[in-house]
């Protein structure tokens, strides 16, 4: 049976715009190579009609009316990952074999190196690179990276974002003699290529440059135009394609185009095909190889090429798995991966991969087939679309970026993703999506309400999220984009950052952790031990970590009712402070949080900041010990990598102010690096002990509810002698054992989906906070030393107040009563019921500053225990004085003594208390 020959889907803008896309030879011959700078290039048998690898559409932007959309490149045409490779490799091949013709003619021999352009061809340059074998690999990009310097940039003129940023992690790449390729998908006039090469000769000089382009749609007058160029630079410029053309555009083609775009984007805004359930969002997690380039933003090398390839069915066979719901479900029919703008090569080899995996496992869908893989890319390019089968654009989801800005100065704008929707041909739907992001990307933006993975969730019935950890150049003290020296007192090189997801749950686009990894090493110690050793004066708080607690059922269900019942007003919050941060401190802002209480607060902020104004705050993790101070290697990597006035120190909430002051006088200290600021940033101030804060209410932030688990599995942090020598971080230690009750991305999620909500009301609230009053009362303290006397305890520092700081008290030290605001009850329910856990009494007092206060058992052994190892509790009314002895009875029953007398020591009643 013949069928009918499939539509070409250029015919619509023939039709209405009055384009004409004539094929062409590919010009130029062995005996056209005459001299420096003439176009030249090598004929191939059965070269495909250029109408074969393009169609057509209408772009959304002033400057050029028409795009021309390749069916081979995967970006906006879903294709098969075998033909997109093919299609980049045969070009490459057929740059190794001009390259080689060369050789022969004498040039020098050295290695290529092929430069391919954002965003539209980062996987076509790598594919090219496959192709030629031995080459190395860049792409242009424009997202700037914090700490990289640009080696260099150029313009692309008819684009609608023009930028372009080169990064390599190694400067000398671009540095060496041999050919420069530089890979597009379409060469239309070869401006932005001249552009390209005139700024990298400027920089070092070579001989011979290749431009490599799936399609060559240049006049003969831009030909001559290049080659002149190019030849006036003493270098000679070879052109390879896989196809020829010229297009032919009416002269009011930009009239026109505007008119098409006005008169048929209603239409193609109406959804046209049935409202569906939303599929739920799963995350599959690839365990993609430790430091390996997920592209070639900062370089890609052979070696690195073949790193993947070893890897890549692995992952494959992961996707394959979730797809299947662990073999539970039929396999799919139809499949797309979807990359996200400059992120193409590493989903494109998944995609490849996965089919592979498939065909090999002998896998069938209930139709009997194989499973149908395609693979495409979300775009910045605004383009008509038309739900017609001679349109290269028939359906676009829009959404806002998650990516990073260009700039601080530029918004971040909306993204698409062309094809993806199937419209009104239900065989062309597809019933699976697996999105593949960088870190970076992964943001609230994405989660959010309207975001790319709503979008994807209202097409497709099963939705995967794979996350890939962007590569992140090694940046020392000595190589630091500022160029800033180690500041004074280093005595070696500094420690490198730890990152997520080697450590920690958190995302490394998130937070770095100026920490040293202690997971290896046993310091937990149960918590009567600790208390003992601690009032004893015989160990810090520091030396040693509680067992991590792990709630139960009934708890868990607590802090999710807490999450969903505070979240809008932690994201007030959040928003309050960050923009009081970036009022005080400008865009150029680097957060600094105090491990751990303050590391999810400094989460939510950058992400605000990213929200709110497309900003990328670098944020880092840093240890501050109570009477040890702050962790000085950790500001000393802080001041040879960034300008100390512009971190700001990030922590949670205040109690009494301890950290507050213990900040203070750390940064003050002799020897400390000079220029950062003391001033403390919290997300609530019950205390009145800073001046910048989102709210001075005392209310349940969920993340005190939990330790590590809801902290990115990161540990308490931990300063001992025998473990952290003079030039390391102070340790912590990331529990990955307790991956499947982590809800750190949870918390934070769920917060962020709340931005929009609060948006109106923070743009309204913190100018008025800003010009109010804001100078620290201190009441906090006040309370909690008349607190101290009132109940006999002699040390304010085993009075914890707050909230947060009352959960701490129940989760890892000895508590001995609780001291509750007899009107505050909605923060409470996690506080009581820890209470009762442990056998604590909770005492119900009407004049507290804030909603309650935990005191932590004074004058503590482990004979003041009960039985059942729960603390003991001094009955309701009774005290502590001096010289008495307190009688009360635990909560088996056990009779407890609480001695008068107190063991003097400099760690005695110690804390991380805020």
């Amino acid at each position: 049976m013949n069928h009918p020959a499939p539509t070409w889907t250029g015919t619509w803008v023939t039709d209405h715009l009055g384009l004409r896309l004539h094929s062409a030879a590919r010009p130029g011959t062995a005996g056209d190579q005459a001299g420096a700078g003439r176009t030249g290039g090598h004929r191939h048998g059965g070269d495909p009609d250029v109408s074969e690898l393009v169609g057509l559409a209408i772009r959304d932007n002033p400057r050029r009316a028409h795009l021309l959309v390749s069916t081979v490149l995967g970006k906006h045409v879903p294709q098969d990952p075998a033909v997109v490779l093919g299609a980049g490799r045969e070009l490459g091949r057929r740059t190794a074999e001009l390259l080689r013709a060369a050789a022969g003619e004498g040039a020098d021999g050295a290695a290529p190196l092929v430069l391919g352009f954002a965003e539209t061809a980062t996987a076509l340059g790598h594919a090219v690179a496959d192709g030629i074998g031995d080459a190395a690999y860049l792409h242009s990009t424009r997202r700037a990276v914090p700490g990289v310097r640009p080696v260099g940039g150029f313009e692309e003129e008819h684009s609608h974002a023009t930028s372009h940023l080169l990064l390599p992690e190694d400067p000398a790449l671009l540095a060496g003699t041999g050919p420069l390729v530089l890979v597009d998908d379409e060469l239309s006039t070869g401006r932005t290529c001249l552009n390209t090469i005139e700024a990298l000769h400027a920089l070092a000089p070579r001989t011979r440059y290749v431009i490599a382009a799936l399609v060559d749609m240049r006049t003969d007058t831009d030909r001559a135009h290049l080659a002149d160029r190019v030849a006036a630079l003493g270098a000679r410029l070879d052109v390879v394609s896989l196809a020829a053309g010229t297009v032919r555009l009416p002269e009011d083609a930009l009239e026109r185009g505007a008119e098409l775009v006005r008169r048929h984007r209603p239409a193609a805004t109406v959804p046209s095909a049935p409202v569906q359930t939303p599929a739920p969002v799963r995350r599959i997690d690839l365990d993609w190889p430790q430091r390996l380039p997920d592209g070639g933003r900062h370089g890609f090398t052979p070696r690195h090429r073949e790193r993947l390839e070893s890897h890549l069915p692995r992952m494959a066979k992961r996707i394959a798995s979730a797809l299947d719901q662990d073999g539970s479900a039929p396999a799919p029919d139809r499949v797309l991966v979807l990359g996200t703008e400059e992120l193409m090569y590493a989903p494109l080899r998944l995609a490849d991969s996965l089919s592979r995996h498939w065909a090999e496992a002998g896998r069938v869908t209930t139709r009997g087939h194989a499973p149908e893989v395609r693979f495409s890319t979300t775009t910045r390019s605004p383009a008509l679309a038309v739900d017609d089968p001679g349109y290269a654009l028939r359906t676009v989801l829009t959404f806002p970026a998650h990516d990073l800005p260009d700039g601080p100065d530029e918004p971040a704008g909306t993204r698409y993703a062309y094809n993806v929707a199937p419209g009104a041909d239900p065989t062309r739907r597809f019933d699976a999506v697996v999105l593949v992001t960088d870190d970076v990307a992964d943001s609230a933006a994405l989660h959010a309400p309207g975001g790319l993975l709503t979008r994807l969730a209202a097409v497709t019935d099963r939705l995967l999220h794979a996350v890939v950890p962007a590569y992140r150049p090694t940046a020392t003290a000595e190589t630091a984009a500022t160029g800033r020296r180690t500041a004074a007192g280093a005595t070696g090189r500094l420690p490198e950052p730890l990152e997520g997801p080697d450590f920690s749950s958190y995302s490394a686009a998130d937070v770095r952790w100026l920490l040293t990894d202690l997971s290896g090493v046993r310091l937990e110690a149960p918590t009567e031990e600790r208390e003992e050793a601690i009032q004893s004066g015989g160990a810090h708080y520091a030396e040693s970590l509680p067992v991590e607690y792990q709630p139960s059922e009934q708890y868990q269900a607590l802090f999710h009712a807490a999450l969903d019942d505070s979240a809008r007003r932690i994201a007030h919050a959040v928003g309050v402070v960050t923009e009081t941060v970036l009022a005080e401190r400008g865009p150029g802002a680097v957060i600094a949080s105090l491990a751990r209480a303050g590391t999810p607060v400094g989460i939510l902020m950058r992400r605000w900041a990213a929200y709110a104004h497309g900003l990328d705050l670098p944020h880092y993790a840093v240890s501050i010990v109570r009477g040890r101070g702050i962790d000085q290697v950790a500001l000393r990597w802080l001041a040879a990598n960034h300008n100390p006035a512009d971190v700001v120190f990030v922590d949670g909430w205040t109690g009494k102010g301890a950290i507050t002051r213990e900040l203070r006088e750390a940064l003050a200290a002799p020897g400390t690096p000079a220029g950062f600021d003391p001033a403390l940033a919290v997300l609530a101030d019950p205390g009145g002990c800073v001046e910048t804060f989102g709210t001075r209410d005392d209310f349940l932030i969920p993340s005190a509810c939990l330790n590590s688990t809801v902290s990115g599995l990161v540990s308490r942090t931990v300063l001992r002698a025998d473990l952290i020598g003079p030039d390391m971080f102070h340790g912590a230690k990331f529990y990955r054992e307790l991956a499947g009750a982590d809800v750190s991305g949870q918390f934070l999620d769920t917060v962020c989906a709340r931005f929009p909500e609060v948006a109106d009301a923070v743009a309204t609230d913190w100018p008025e906070l800003a010009k109010a009053d804001r100078t620290p009362t201190w009441a906090g303290w006040d309370a909690v030393e008349r607190i101290s006397a009132e109940y006999g305890i002699g040390d304010v520092n085993l009075v914890k107040p707050g909230v947060g700081e009352t959960t701490r008290v129940l989760l890892r030290r000895v508590p001995w009563r609780i001291l509750a605001r007899r009107d505050a009850t909605a923060d409470l329910a996690h506080v009581r019921l820890l209470a009762e856990q442990r056998g604590v009494p909770v005492v119900e007092v009407d004049d507290l500053p804030y909603s309650c206060v935990g005191l932590i058992h004074p004058r503590f052994t482990r004979a003041a225990v009960g039985a059942d190892g729960t603390a003991a509790g001094a009955g309701a009314g009774a005290g502590v004085g001096s010289g008495v002895g307190v009688a009360g009875t635990g909560r088996a029953g056990a009779a407890v003594t609480v001695p008068a007398q107190r063991t003097a020591g400099s760690a005695a009643g110690g804390g991380e208390g805020r």
